[in-house]
């Protein structure tokens, strides 16, 4: 079904235009991944095509009453309103009844003899029961879970960043919607909620539009590309793999035309200093041709660039942990950890959120004290240290380019070449254009670029990097890894990005239940064997069929006789259908209607099953009678 049509839609801010005459159309079983520059225009199309901005020219057409779900970057909430009235909230007959019903529920639980507080209650279950919402808050529950919000009475102004991030995302994926638009769904979830979401999304029914820098995300779930390249729109019918290679090709078509244009404006421009006298209005298409020429070659993109990195000389001993524990609150997160850091170490540290990553990497970094043990620095080591906490910038009048000069105006390669601060800014997708943007005007992710530049120009040889790929377009991921390719020195990485990982590590450090431990695996194959493991701790155990008691078959009619044989499996039967019920009820966890006739088919299920239960219960009890007697 046909959801809604971008017409020739165009945006700018101050003399930049960021959307040129964008069209696109999307149905309901579309799944795009949007990708592009930071400051492209991606986190802009988004709002205008949810109403939250306008276009300056150009038009959105929706279908009727389309509803539209978008997850923002940046979280504004009113931090004294409860997680459960934030989450519930809206007018919908199914959002009013769920949110009466869960805060009856807490009211009950204050006062359990309350008499108003039961009357209360038993109206808001009626009202769930009617409505047949008990399915589908069990289903929002289950979101709730896999995010990791279990207290739903907790006031949002006592949330972490990333807690309100997840809240945000809960918040879009539990309200029914046509069209679900999500901006960095994977910040600041672990390994885990990723799987879970990845999962959740491939399984929902409705439109879905994302940006997201996580390639194996992009990979599993999306069947359409579109990028943003210099206000332009590309669409590519397939998933990210699939992009990379056609824009292959398109890129290698555009080197082609590219060298035709060169050679054309070499002659244009011989042309036109030659100063010819009276051109005349004929000459006017020409001169227009010129100028055409010069603006498709000063926008046509740059082929790869070969990057060395700027490295300080690093002596054999680097850093030398020694017995390191640390607890926070009576909670250790890890204990008597040793290692000898070693030239060449690429390492990866994951874990649960919470099971003290970042933590260790300020251990290392000296801003924190270990509760026991000692972590030994090696004079020659120069540390850069990339954090998620970033305080930000002192002076946002500030020109780009001035405060990367501020930490360095070059750095040397180990092959002796100096590279200037302006150079590496190319190298890491700042044109000349944007190195001069006051700090104020940067977009998110160019700050956040602008960030890892001011890192990498102090030359460091030890990099600690806490999850370093949030907010990094893929493109600026790409030139980061290649950096890192070119790295002569040492790196620890905080990160949930699979890609990432497997691209740019090779020894994994695991923190899980209170231990520090190598493993021997990619962090792909890691996930992998966590899953399986969940897997079998979660598998039902099959229970052995009772042994049939010896009956005396004279005391029970054939028919009794027949079902008392015959009713366990199928008891067994009506269970399999119900957990498969469960299965269907979180594939169309959005679909109202679907929902609506998977609950009565689970009704009429238990009913079932009930009364075979019953009756099974009652022809045993009356056999255990007859052998007794």
């Amino acid at each position: 079904m046909h959801l809604l049509q971008c017409n020739q839609v165009s945006k700018s801010f101050g003399t930049s235009k960021i959307l040129d005459n964008v069209t696109f159309s999307v149905d309901d079983a579309d799944k795009i991944g949007l990708i592009g520059l930071n400051g492209a225009g991606k986190s802009t199309l988004l709002k205008i095509l949810s109403d939250m901005m306008s276009p300056d020219t150009g038009e959105i057409i929706p279908i009727r009453n389309l509803k539209i779900n978008h997850l923002l970057q940046e979280q504004y909430y009113d931090d004294d309103l409860m997680i459960l009235d934030q989450l519930f909230m809206g007018e919908s007959d199914e959002m009013k009844s769920i949110r009466s019903y869960e805060q009856s529920i807490k009211t009950l639980e204050s006062d359990p003899e309350n008499t108003d507080y039961q009357n209360a209650f038993h109206r808001a279950s009626e009202k769930m029961q009617a409505l047949q919402l008990f399915d589908l808050e069990f289903q929002i529950k289950g979101i709730l879970n896999a995010l990791g919000i279990h207290d739903l009475n907790v006031k949002i102004g006592m949330l972490s960043g990333g807690q309100k991030k997840r809240l945000a995302l809960a918040e879009a994926l539990v309200r029914p919607c046509d069209l679900l638009i999500l901006d960095e769904p994977t910040n600041h979830l672990d390994s885990a909620s990723i799987v879970w979401l990845e999962g959740y999304l491939k399984a929902r029914s409705g439109g879905l539009i994302m940006i997201t820098h996580d390639r194996y995300f992009l990979d599993r779930i999306v069947n359409r590309t579109l990028e943003v390249s210099r206000g332009k729109l590309y669409e590519y019918q397939g998933n990210y793999e699939y992009y990379l290679e056609k824009k292959a090709e398109r890129m290698l078509q555009a080197q082609s035309t590219n060298q035709k244009n060169r050679n054309l404006y070499r002659k244009e421009l011989a042309w036109m200093r030659a100063g010819v006298q009276a051109r005349g209005t004929k000459s006017k298409s020409r001169i227009q041709r010129f100028h055409d020429l010069q603006d498709a070659l000063q926008t046509s993109q740059d082929s790869a660039i070969e990057i060395e990195a700027g490295f300080s000389r690093l002596g054999n001993k680097i850093i030398e942990i020694k017995n390191l524990s640390m607890s926070y609150d009576q909670k250790t997160l890890f204990s008597n950890f040793e290692y000898d850091l070693a030239k060449g170490d690429r390492i990866g540290i994951v874990g649960l959120n919470g099971a003290g990553k970042t933590t260790l990497l300020n251990l290392l970094a000296g801003r924190l004290l270990p509760t026991t043990g000692t972590i030994d620095v090696g004079s020659t080591v120069v540390l850069g240290y990339f954090t998620q906490d970033f305080e930000g910038f002192s002076d946002e009048n500030q020109r780009a380019i001035d405060y990367i000069r501020s930490f360095a105006e070059y750095v040397t390669t180990p092959s002796g070449y100096k590279i200037s601060a302006s150079e590496l800014m190319e190298t890491f997708l700042f044109d000349s254009e944007l190195q001069w943007t006051p700090i104020s005007k940067l977009s998110g992710g160019e700050l956040r670029r602008l960030q890892l530049l001011s890192l990498l120009i102090q030359s460091p040889n030890v990099l600690l990097l806490d999850e370093p790929t949030n907010n990094l377009d893929l493109d600026t991921l790409k030139v980061f890894e290649q950096y890192l390719d070119a790295f002569e020195g040492v790196m620890l990485v905080v990160s949930h990005d699979r890609y990432f990982l497997d691209r740019t590590c090779d020894k994994l450090l695991a923190i899980e239940a209170g231990q520090l431990g190598f493993v021997s695996s990619s962090y792909s194959d890691y996930l992998e064997s966590l899953r399986l493991n969940e897997l079998k701790k979660e598998a039902p155990v099959k229970k052995a069929t009772p042994e049939r008691v010896k009956i005396k078959k004279e005391k029970l009619t054939f028919k009794e006789l027949r079902a008392l044989e015959l009713l366990p499996d199928e008891i067994a039967a009506l269970e399999e259908k119900l957990s498969a019920l469960d299965i269907e009820f979180e594939r169309h966890s959005t679909d109202f209607a679907k929902l609506t006739e998977l609950g009565e088919k689970k009704e009429a299920l238990e009913l079932e099953l009930l009364d075979a239960m019953e009756l099974l219960e009652q022809l045993t009890e009356k056999q255990n009678t007859l052998i007794d007697n």
